[in-house]
């Protein structure tokens, strides 16, 4: 009986990767100005209220008066670069783990209403573990979540950094001309380490999906009790957008934390400014002749090249309250709905295409 399963987990894997990709092409291309303008909410540091601050409809007014139509895209590339081995990887590895305990992928030709039906698994192992998560099918997707968010989390945060550097910086200063000089800029100026900052939000972020996967199996299997038959993509879309909008309030304070962390620049050594010199921080010696504000300014800036994710939410906490940590929710929920809804109904049609189309 253990060999359909074996036989079948390299099909369901490679259909994964190619549905995960173009799920992730689609949604990235028709979801890229909301993700700009959240990705901007969430690194400004003004607070509402404040002269500075720009809320959802100021920060898009002034994307288009300052960088035209084309601003709404600004880092189209590195999101599509991003989105593409993610969702690939992400969807492959979830599939293959679920293949490997007998649980149809998603995607499947197989009914919601067969999920916990007459299911051939593999046999147990001869020395007589017991089958436990192939019995709880919410544990098996809870793992497979996980496992399948660290995997893409790790193989693509450089990119996704790239994709944030571009989305922020200033008008005043264009770092970055395209996906391979910010690469490069990146690498020369702040060193390997650079491109896995914020990597331990991200990470966190392993929440997300632990909320979004299981929740979204779940709701397919209630949306298709009592039918024989896959379904439709309008019950897709309703699954895909209820899921995700949980899982984005209950995690999303990483998000902003992972934004904030992404977008400190820390150069190799000291700075450089902007003619050219460099700006050499006072030695202990120096700053004890310091008054006290500028002492205080001298510290902030050791400290932000020192600070990780505990002094980054400390500071963002203590300055702009605990609202802070839910800036851009709003444009994120609405962004949630198309990108979810895109990304799921993308991938499912393909791969009940694909599956169609492969030998059995």
């Amino acid at each position: 009986m253990g060999g359909p399963p074996t036989r079948q987990q390299p099909k369901w894997t490679a259909n994964s990767m190619i549905a995960g990709a173009g799920g992730g092409l689609v949604a990235s291309i028709a979801t890229c100005p909301l993700d700009v303008v959240k990705t901007k909410l969430q690194a400004q540091r003004a607070i509402q209220g404040h002269a500075e601050y720009l809320g959802i409809w100021g920060t898009v007014r002034s994307i288009l008066v300052h960088d035209g139509f084309r601003g709404l895209y600004r880092g189209l590339g590195p999101t599509i670069l991003g989105y593409l081995p993610t969702w690939a990887i992400y969807f492959s590895v979830y599939d293959f783990i679920k293949s490997a305990f007998g649980d149809a992928p998603l995607g499947s030709m197989e009914s919601p209403a067969d999920v916990k039906g007459d299911r051939i698994y593999p046999a147990p192992h001869v020395k007589g573990y017991q089958p436990v998560i192939r019995e709880h099918p919410w544990s098996l997707h809870l793992l497979s979540a996980m496992t399948a968010g660290a995997a893409s989390t790790c193989a693509t945060n450089p990119l996704w950094v790239i994709k944030t550097r571009f989305m922020t910086q200033s008008r005043d200063e264009v770092r970055y001309r395209h996906t391979w000089d910010a690469a490069w800029t990146i690498y020369r100026t702040e060193g390997v380490a650079a491109f896995y900052r914020g990597l331990v939000p991200s990470l966190l972020g392993i929440l997300h999906v632990a909320v979004q996967f299981p929740l979204y199996e779940r709701l397919k299997i209630l949306v298709g009790r009592d039918r024989r038959r896959p379904l439709t993509p309008q019950e897709i879309l309703i699954c895909s957008a209820v899921s995700k909008m949980t899982a984005s309030i209950a995690t999303y304070p990483h998000e902003v934390i992972r934004t904030r962390l992404q977008t400190q620049r820390r150069p190799l050594a000291d700075d450089m400014s902007s003619d050219g010199m460099v700006k050499r921080y006072p030695s202990a010696e120096r700053v004890a002749n310091l008054d006290s504000n500028q002492a205080r300014f001298v510290e902030d800036l050791r400290r932000v090249k020192r600070g990780g994710i505990i002094y980054t939410t400390r500071k963002l906490v203590q300055k702009e309250g605990w609202t802070g940590l839910y800036r851009g929710l709003s444009v994120n929920l609405v962004r949630t709905v198309p990108n979810s809804a895109v990304t799921m109904l993308t991938y499912e049609l393909l791969m009940r295409h694909l599956n169609r189309g492969s030998p059995g």
